[in-house]
């Protein structure tokens, strides 16, 4: 073989696995990230009408719960390895409904922001379980009456633990999310949600 045709295979080869080598790291997930997402889902209340009473200081547990209504959050986060992530968030929870006598009601609408750390379990590059716990400053507007306009209707808030689980399809720099979340207010009112985010890796 002579020398210009072994250059010419040197070179070559050399170009080939340079461009094979660039290509399957265009297509490997980066470990490190920042990213943005917005989702949307729907709520439900798990506490019964005396854990709502309470939670509202009415005096009154003579009412049904409408306790179903869509959500929405936005979030941005970190990701520091395959393993962990950090992020924080806002979510409008949605709408409780409660129905009382005479046809009268009153909307309890709550809203939180706040942190969590992220566990990540990847099971291959493009599918990731993963599970997470933070805390959150939430807040409970509460506006209307149960049919006695003498009786106030206490608004709340607080700071309480969020956890959940979901998964994490990645399609780089897309990513896309399904979720369970948990938001523990005051320790007597809990509202599940169940949420379908879109986010974008940088």
């Amino acid at each position: 073989m002579s020398k210009r045709t072994l250059l010419t295979v040197t070179l070559a080869s050399t170009t080939l696995l340079f461009a094979t080598g660039a290509q399957a790291q265009a297509n490997a997930p980066h470990e490190r990230y920042a990213y943005l997402g917005l989702g949307t889902g729907f709520s439900s209340l798990e506490n019964d009408r005396d854990d709502v009473d309470n939670f509202i200081e009415s005096g009154s547990s003579d009412f049904d719960l409408d306790d179903d209504d869509n959500v929405w959050k936005g979030f941005a986060g970190y990701q520091f390895n395959r393993y962990l992530a950090a992020e924080a968030f806002y979510a409008d929870l949605g709408r409780v409904r409660l129905r009382g006598t005479d046809g009268a009601n009153s909307d309890l609408e709550s809203t939180a922001y706040g942190a969590s750390l992220i566990g990540q379990f990847p099971i291959t590059s493009w599918f990731t379980p993963f599970a997470k716990v933070g805390a959150a400053s939430w807040e409970t507007d509460v506006d209307g009456n149960l049919g006695d306009t003498s009786v106030d209707l206490e608004d709340n808030d607080g700071f309480d633990p969020v956890y959940g689980l979901g998964a994490q399809f990645n399609l780089n720099p897309v990513l896309i999310r399904a979720e369970y979340e948990r938001y523990d207010f005051d320790s007597d009112y809990t509202l599940d949600t169940f949420t379908a985010s879109v986010g974008l890796r940088f």
